[in-house]
């Protein structure tokens, strides 16, 4: 029989001997960001999957009790995306904060859709303000006026800007004033701080993501963050269709190994006083299945392990990004990061300048033929989207309509190495002779 150590030495054998393929200039693209797994990940994925534990166990909840403190937090939960968390983390909030239908939230009107879908999709009304340049975040002299004519908005939900936060003092010197629920958005933000202190730990709750494009992956995945042990216990229940009961989160994978409160059969149900049912199956809301596999927190903590090295390539790849993009400042806005921020950088953001004599997409289309991934900036105005014209008022958002004809970004994963950084640099350069030919 085959043992499980010649099934692992295997994937070893592969992976290693995949990932020391050489980069080919004339075939292989250079994304923006993907996973940067060595074998490890590999191995501890099969690993999981051949104990034949499938669902939410004992690595997912040791992967919860390590990875809050990444977003200076004490506890949180482990879910499928960083959708699905944001999802959970505005249902725990109507639940734990009083939000009742139609409470106003501001949020930046360009985002990713799932930073504000959550609010719509529990009748919250969004209240959009527009973004400052060069950073994209939300415009804070308008959140501010905003507030002074309007005691009826309850919270700000956003997510900073590729790992850049906006001017945390006075963000949360309106939150404090204003009373305000801050629903933290630092799905882009692993590893970066403001005036020392982490991304995630401003908000009553904070989530991340762990989407290939992320800081780091485990296939799909997202965290939810707090310091409050009953928000945490609301998280949970949710993701976990709504359950009343704790054993999943205090004794993953201990279905026939008693109970965490030791008292499973008791007259649970208070529609039926007089029956006695199964706690694991009471249910205290209405909630969703928004579960990890136990394999994907098997790579999330060999994931980990490697944040520092991914985390340090980042900060280089950006830095010598704006090595390159410095020599053309007079054609765009580069990144600036916050007073007070260190940022981990998701990635190099750029906007075309009004009046430059190329547009982004005949820039983007010179990167993109040379097989240089770009991105556009999300989702750039979200009300220009057909998903969204019902959202659309009188208001202008000027800058966000600049975003969206005019900025994108490239990528600084730990994936781009120093051969694809020179091929940025030879294919940005070659665009800038052509066009000084040109005009």
């Amino acid at each position: 029989m085959v043992t499980k150590k010649q099934i692992l030495d295997l994937v070893d054998e592969y992976i290693t001997e995949k990932n020391a393929l050489p980069w080919d200039m004339e075939e292989d693209w250079v994304a923006y960001s993907g996973p940067f797994f060595d074998s490890d990940e590999y191995m501890a994925a099969v690993d999981s999957l051949l104990d034949g534990w499938l669902i939410f166990g004992k690595k997912a909840r040791d992967f919860e009790i390590e990875f809050p403190k990444y977003l200076g937090k004490t506890q949180g939960s482990l879910t499928n995306s960083g959708s699905s968390a944001n999802l959970l983390m505005v249902a725990a909030a109507v639940k734990q904060y009083d939000l009742t239908p139609g409470s106003k939230i501001i949020t930046p009107v360009v985002c990713f859709p799932t930073t504000i879908n959550p609010l719509l999709q529990h009748n919250l009304h969004p209240v959009f303000v527009d973004v400052t340049l060069p950073d994209l975040n939300l415009d804070l002299d308008q959140v501010e006026s905003l507030l002074e004519a309007d005691p009826d908005i309850r919270g700000i939900m956003f997510a900073h800007v590729l790992g850049n936060p906006p001017d945390m003092d006075r963000l949360m010197s309106l939150v404090e004033k204003y009373d305000l629920l801050f629903l933290e958005d630092a799905c882009d933000s692993l590893g970066s701080t403001y005036d020392g202190e982490k991304l995630g730990s401003f908000g009553a709750m904070s989530t991340c993501s762990f989407f290939p494009a992320h800081h780091m992956t485990m296939g799909e995945g997202g965290f939810v963050a707090t310091n409050s042990k009953s928000d945490s216990i609301a998280v949970a229940s949710l993701r976990d269709w709504g359950r009343a009961c704790y054993c999943n989160t205090l004794k993953p994978g201990s279905v026939m190994k008693g109970s965490a409160c030791g008292d499973r059969f008791k007259n649970w149900l208070p529609g039926m006083p007089e029956a006695v049912f199964d706690h694991r199956y009471v249910f205290a809301s209405v909630g969703y299945n928004l579960k990890p596999l136990e394999l994907q927190a098997a790579m999330g903590l060999e994931q980990l392990k490697k944040l520092p090295i991914m985390d340090e390539a980042r900060r280089k790849n950006y830095a010598l990004l704006d090595i390159i993009f410095s020599k053309y400042k007079e054609f765009f806005h580069l990144p600036e990061a916050t007073e007070k921020a260190d940022p981990c950088w998701f990635a190099y953001l750029l906007t075309v300048k009004e009046g430059a004599p190329f547009s982004r997409e005949e820039f983007v289309r010179h990167m993109e033929g040379a097989r240089i991934q770009t991105r556009s900036y999300f989702s750039g105005n979200i009300l220009a989207h057909p998903g969204y014209s019902h959202l659309r008022t009188q208001q202008a958002f000027p800058v966000a309509d600049i975003v969206t004809t005019n900025s994108f970004f490239l990528g600084t994963f730990a994936g781009i190495r120093a051969e694809h950084l020179q091929y940025i640099e030879k294919t940005v350069d070659t665009f800038f002779s052509e066009l000084a030919v040109k005009v």
